[in-house]
């Protein structure tokens, strides 16, 4: 089996588990703080092994390329006063 493939897979299957850790605990599945706590820390940990896959493959992609800064808050720096 290619990477690539497995990639997919894993990331497909990280997708469906958050969603239904998500939807325990938006429709009212959690019955205490601790298992609140414990889930919501699941979802945590999936989301940035997520985030990390896709690190990964945008490295890939990239091939040595640099990257691209965003400025997330322009006009910050020249903010009117007042």
């Amino acid at each position: 089996m290619e990477a690539e493939h497995v990639l997919y897979r894993l990331q497909k299957a990280l997708e469906r588990r958050v969603s239904q850790l998500a939807i325990s605990v938006t429709s009212g599945g959690v019955d205490n703080m601790e298992t609140y706590k414990y889930i919501i820390g699941q979802i945590n940990a999936l989301e940035s092994v997520r985030q990390e896959i896709s690190n990964l493959q945008n490295d890939k992609e990239l091939n040595g390329k640099s990257g691209t800064v965003i400025d997330l808050k322009p006009g910050l720096k020249d903010s009117p006063s007042k």
